[in-house]
């Protein structure tokens, strides 16, 4: 398990790292560790989990859901199209290098150029240094969510990132699923340093000493993660005192959670739905949307939730939760079997058809026994699914081919808002711009890219709003998805691991302010 000493045995020095005896020390268990150590290489929770403990965003969000400080002091708008950011001083990197606004100008260009983060960032034309600590921030016409994508800026070295290796490849380099100098190599301004890493066994950080934050409370200075994939031996391990955390916690574990004295249970409404995507570039019967409705009706997502689920979760019937712009009460879960049938009758497939589906094992919640359940219902309107199950790890790079017939995928928005769901999820896929990055349906939709794209120039909510609703009714009609729930986010701790502060609807917990009693 030494893999990585070598590699960063410099930035673990030049943090100036040293432990004393009563430091507080955890091991946590979560479903899968980060695939890289690039936080530009992968849009998805455990990288950004990785980034809020080696990184610091500009912006970030707190439980309440409001805007908190972190590498931007404070912001301003100058006009329509200009937000001024006043940058923290005094900040160093794990390098040893000082935090400026070079080093934010170098990760947004950097960000663009990532498949996966680029569309978040479609409509910031640019970031232009003012001086050392100030930054503009451009967009494309009147943009309402500046600060919301800010929360996706963890500025990165831009001197330890720039040059060569000593093989002559380019330090900056960003490829996914390949091995790169960022993906195993870190330098950011963040509370933790990574000092020990085996992809798949374990993760080790360590506490910079000299962090900016001298306010948090935090006194966590080593932590010790370890990737366990199956639910039942994460639970056991917190039960018999092995890791002192774990993430998620499976709801059939609710109870033997609950009924330890030394235990807590912490929980929250979920705003990650789980959906299955139908592909439509190898499944030529999805074309029709009859059959892409059959599914939907066949599909019995209520009882998902409360059977497979166990209640810890809320079905539903379209891309945003109770609460979020888009969100549009009109639409309903509509599992309906007969209807199901005569849908597939009238396109012609009374007799059904065979297609492949593929789905994560540690990723989602009871993400493999929901696969399977869906597998059932859909055998019971002839659809015949050969599905296949497989590790985060070896999921993702199978998903980026969309090469299965159905496709499972969770998806929390990164603005924290209902057109993020789409810009991902159901445009129309466009490598230039990065829309529709995630949407192996091929699904593709003309007004719905139109009202999308109108929305994110309109600062009148009510009109926006209407507009997002707009748009998750063409997509219900069209079941261009299958929606199944918005799956509840949940932790479990030994009672003197204070994790309720630093907990969030995101799902990423702020690990630098965790106090342990």
């Amino acid at each position: 398990m030494k893999t990585m000493k070598s590699k960063i045995a410099v930035a673990l020095m030049a943090a100036g790292l040293s432990f004393s005896a009563a430091a507080a020390d955890i091991t946590i268990a979560y479903d899968a560790d980060p695939v890289s150590l690039d936080p530009h290489e992968q849009l998805s929770g455990g990288t950004l989990q990785l980034s809020h403990m080696v990184f610091d965003p500009l912006v970030r969000f707190t439980q309440e859901m409001d805007f908190e400080p972190r590498l931007a002091t404070s912001w301003e708008r100058m006009d329509n199209k200009t937000v001024r950011f006043n940058l923290r001083e005094g900040v160093t990197f794990h390098s040893g290098n000082p935090f400026t606004a070079d080093d934010v100008v170098w990760t947004f260009k950097r960000l663009k150029s990532s498949p996966d983060f680029k569309g978040i960032f479609t409509p910031i034309v640019d970031i232009k240094k003012v001086d050392a600590h100030t930054v503009d921030v451009i967009t494309d016409g009147t943009y309402p969510l500046v600060e919301n994508v800010m929360t996706y800026v963890f500025p990165m070295d831009s001197k330890y990132y720039s040059g060569k290796t000593e093989d002559g490849r380019d330090k900056a380099e960003l490829k996914k699923n390949g091995s790169t100098y960022a993906s195993t190599h870190l330098s950011g301004t963040g509370p933790y340093v990574v000092a020990e890493r085996e992809q798949g066994v374990v993760v080790e950080f360590k506490r910079n000493e000299n962090y900016w934050d001298k306010d948090s409370e935090g006194n966590v200075d080593n932590i010790t993660l370890r990737p366990i994939k199956e639910d039942a031996t994460r639970v056991a391990a917190l039960l018999s005192g092995d890791v002192d955390m774990i993430a998620p916690v499976s709801p059939n574990d609710y109870r033997r959670i609950e009924r330890s004295d030394n235990l807590q249970l912490v929980t929250m409404p979920g705003t990650r739905v789980i959906t299955f995507q139908m592909n439509q570039s190898v499944v030529d019967e999805f074309k029709d949307p009859r059959v892409r409705q059959a599914v939907a009706y066949a599909v019995n997502n209520e009882g998902i939730a409360q059977k497979i689920m166990k209640g810890a979760a809320t079905p539903a019937s379209q891309q945003s939760p109770v609460g979020y712009a888009g969100y549009n009460a009109d639409l309903k879960p509509r599992y309906d079997l007969a209807k199901a049938k005569k849908l597939m009758e009238e396109a012609g497939y009374p007799d059904g058809f065979s297609i492949t589906m593929i789905a994560p094992n540690n990723r989602y919640v009871n993400d493999e026994k929901i696969a399977q359940a869906v597998a059932a219902m859909m055998a019971k309107i002839g659809i015949k699914v050969d599905l296949q199950t497989m590790p985060k790890a070896q999921y993702w790079p199978e998903f980026d081919k969309c090469e299965a017939g159905m496709q499972m995928i969770g998806w929390h928005p990164d603005t924290e808002d209902s057109a993020n769901f789409t810009e991902f999820l159901t445009m129309t896929r466009n490598a230039d711009t990065g829309k529709g990055q995630y949407n192996c349906g091929h699904y593709s939709n003309s007004e719905v890219d139109k009202l999308v794209t109108a929305a994110n120039s309109e600062t009148d909510l009510e009109k926006r709003s209407a507009m997002l609703q707009k748009v998750e009714k063409i997509l219900y009609d069209d079941a261009a998805f299958l929606p199944l729930h918005w799956q509840d986010p949940s932790w479990a701790a030994k009672n003197n691991v204070n994790i309720k502060p630093i907990v969030n609807g995101m799902n990423f917990p702020y690990f630098g302010d965790l106090v342990v009693e």
